[in-house]
């Protein structure tokens, strides 16, 4: 109910709203861009869902916030191009807002966490 509130959420934007039943006790929504080739700005829009997220996190005074890697199922952002692009604005946040203390990055598959952690390991 919450979320019909929200008047929709742009791709790049990012929303907020109570966890409820879930374990977190907020959930922050983002719509990641659709892939179509990277001609149209898609790695500025990822980039920005993931800053916005995190600008909200700092906002809610939250400590822990966990990422799926945003658009690369059914919008088929590339696993590699989208881990690179998520670890730098993590980065990049963190290396100048302290508040938040943990970034967990939630890998439904294998090739997604070797992605990942080819990225963080760069």
């Amino acid at each position: 109910a919450e979320c019909r509130k929200l008047n929709g959420c742009k791709t790049g934007e990012a929303k907020i709203t109570k966890g409820y039943r879930l374990w977190a006790k907020w959930v922050i929504h983002t719509v990641g861009p659709v892939w179509h080739g990277g001609q149209n700005g898609e790695d500025a829009l990822l980039a920005a869902c993931y800053r916005n997220s995190l600008t909200l996190a700092v906002r809610h005074n939250l400590k822990t916030v966990a990422f799926p890697s945003i658009s690369t199922g059914v919008y088929r952002f590339p696993k590699e191009r989208a881990a690179g692009i998520a670890v730098k604005e993590i980065r990049d946040f963190l290396a100048v807002e302290r508040s938040i203390e943990q970034v967990v990055m939630v890998c439904f598959d294998d090739d997604t966490l070797h992605c990942y952690r080819q990225a963080a390991n760069a």
